[in-house]
Formats: structure tokens, C-alpha cells, sequence
């Protein structure tokens, strides 16, 4: 195993002290805690956001923190979900005054470790709903998944719902909208190679140098099936097919586009998968409203990525053009 860490054991405590350092003007590091939360948390007059899981998938969740995203992440271990008091310290560190809403990504551990700490904050007063993002169409039930796994989409429902929440709306409002997104966004992914988690010192699965898994998860989750390797085409096909046989999207309707890599893809690679998806929309006469193309959820060194797409009406429209200061996006 060849990684920059120090003590393997370390790995989430040093990271966290070099995101603070790098993102002052953003956020910052509750005490005893592994959280991170917008830098003027609480926020008084707004709902708050509160996201997380295990890390590893960077820059997701921390990199999302700032004006009109995230209010707080709280960080697990890698590929491990966090505790319910750790989740329940982001709660009170973000709360100010009009309630807070969870998004959680479909993990059977993340789904229990934030459903108790909601619990705890509902004993102390807190307002807190939560919402359960789970756009991958690749599998159901999967390792560590009671349905489907929620994967690269879930930076639309933190983007949106924090738009949202910025505007004043209410924790009804804000969860209805969340709800709306999730409604109308799916993903899946691909991989070419294996990733390592950094405790453990060797990769999570094996990949021969001619095959990718279609459909991996985000943690190393078998997807629907292996194959041989073809062209960039043929792959993005099988991606793109199979989200609109999920969620079909009529003739002049509108999406937003998520090209999403998994951290060991250049850039090169993730344009020529963009290319074939726009296509294949425009031959459908499916209209692209705005494509992002670079790293939202990633894991670890893995080579692959995931494609995204947003079904839109106006609403939603209105609130992804709305301005986001984050240390990930400057503006989304």
C-alpha cells in the first residue's frame, strides 16, 4: 500500500485539521467532536442542513459547507458511518431556532446512527425531520443497503434543499423540496479498479485488468455485473439507458447532468463520458438545462465514475442557479 497518511489510525483526525486549514473562511471543527460546521453556525432565521457518513468520499460531505449547502458533516470513519452522538453534536452545533433537516444517504448504518440522533434532539427540543437519499438504480439491497443506495445525487438534494433553507423557507418547506429532488434524481456507476481503505492496507475487491464492474457502490459494492472492457460509448450507454428505463424523461423536458468521478479518473476520461450522455439526451430531445463534470462523491483512489441525472420544472431550476459558497463549489 502506497498512500501520503501518516498512522493509518489517524487518518480522519489529520484530515480534518487540513480541511480547517485550508477552508477558515468557511467552516470549522466542533471541539471532541468529528464534525465540521459553517463557520457562523448557528444561523439564526434558517432552517439548518446537516449531512455526513463515512469518509472517504471527499469532497463530500465537507466540502459542501457554506452559504445556500450544507450547515454541517459529520465525518465517520472511512467507508464507516458516524455515531448517533456525534451526529447529535452537529445537530445542536447548527441549530438555530427554526429546526434542522437530516439527509442521509441509503446506508442501513447511517439510516440507524442519524434516525437515534434525531431521537436524542427530539428530547431535547430540537425540531428535526430527515430525509433518505437513494437515486443509485444499479441494485437493490445491496452489502449494506435495505433498497437502493443513495450515491452522487445526493450533492443535488444538499444544493437544492440548501437553496432553499437560504431563502427562509420553513423545515416543511425545505423537507418537501429535499423530497421533491430525490423524486427526480438518479445515478449509477461504474469502476474500474479497486480502492484501499487505508486501516485495512489492501484493496476491497480485485478488478483483471480487462474487466470493470457496472453499477459498483461507492464503498466497493458489487453492481449488477462484470464484464470485458469496451469504449467509453458502449459503458456510458449502459449507464445512461438504464437511468431513464428508472425515471423516464419526456421529449423537452430538463435535467441537469452530474459527471461524477471517483477520484482516480482524469478529467480527459469524464469529458468523453459527458460527450456521449449529451447525445444520447439530444437524441431523445431531452433538453441538458446544466452539466457539471468533475469530483462531488468520490472513493478513495478509485478509478470509474458515476452519471447523474436531475429531472427539472422551475422551481428546482430557481434553486440550482441560486448562489453557494463552499469550499467545493465557489458557485454551483
Amino acid at each position: 500500500m502506497k498512500k501520503l497518511i501518516n498512522n493509518p489510525n489517524n487518518v480522519l483526525e489529520d484530515m480534518l485539521k487540513g480541511i480547517v486549514y485550508a477552508h477558515k473562511e468557511h467552516l470549522r471543527k466542533i471541539d471532541g467532536f468529528d464534525v465540521l460546521v459553517r463557520k457562523n453556525s448557528p444561523v439564526e432565521g434558517k432552517v439548518a442542513l446537516v449531512s455526513g457518513g463515512g469518509s472517504g468520499h471527499e469532497p463530500a460531505h465537507g466540502g459542501y459547507i457554506g452559504e445556500g449547502m450544507l450547515d454541517g458533516a459529520v465525518c465517520g470513519s472511512v467507508f464507516t458511518s458516524p455515531t448517533p452522538d456525534q451526529v447529535f453534536e452537529g445537530i445542536k452545533a447548527v441549530d438555530g431556532g427554526d429546526g434542522v433537516l437530516l439527509i442521509i444517504k441509503n446506508y442501513s448504518g447511517d439510516i440507524m446512527n442519524f434516525e437515534m440522533a434525531k431521537d436524542m434532539a427530539d428530547m431535547e427540543g430540537i425540531k428535526v425531520e430527515a430525509v433518505v437519499v437513494n437515486d443509485d438504480v444499479a441494485v437493490e439491497d445491496s452489502l449494506y443497503t435495505a433498497g437502493r443506495r443513495g450515491i452522487a445525487g445526493t450533492v443535488f438534494v444538499h444544493k437544492i434543499a440548501g437553496a432553499k433553507a437560504e431563502k427562509g423557507a420553513s423545515l416543511e418547506e425545505v423537507k418537501k423540496t429535499a423530497e421533491k429532488v430525490i423524486k427526480n434524481v438518479r445515478s449509477m456507476g461504474m469502476a474500474l479498479t479497486s480502492c484501499i481503505v487505508p486501516e485495512a492496507g489492501k484493496a476491497n475487491f480485485t478488478l483483471a485488468e480487462d474487466e470493470v464492474e457496472i453499477g459498483m457502490g461507492i464503498h466497493g459494492e458489487p453492481g449488477t455485473h462484470r464484464e470485458k472492457i469496451s469504449t467509453a460509448d458502449e459503458i456510458t450507454e449502459q449507464l445512461v439507458n438504464r437511468i431513464l428505463e428508472d425515471m423516464p424523461v419526456a421529449k423537452n423536458e430538463e435535467v441537469a447532468v452530474m459527471i461524477n468521478g471517483l477520484s482516480g479518473t482524469p478529467l480527459m476520461e469524464l469529458y468523453i463520458i459527458n460527450k456521449k450522455v449529451q447525445e444520447m439526451l439530444e437524441e431523445r430531445g431531452i433538453k441538458s438545462y446544466k452539466t457539471f463534470v468533475g469530483e462531488f462523491m468520490t472513493s478513495l483512489e478509485m478509478a470509474g465514475c458515476s452519471v447523474t441525472l436531475l429531472k427539472l420544472d422551475e422551481e428546482l431550476k430557481e434553486l440550482l442557479d441560486a448562489k453557494a459558497d463552499t469550499p467545493a463549489l465557489k458557485v454551483f
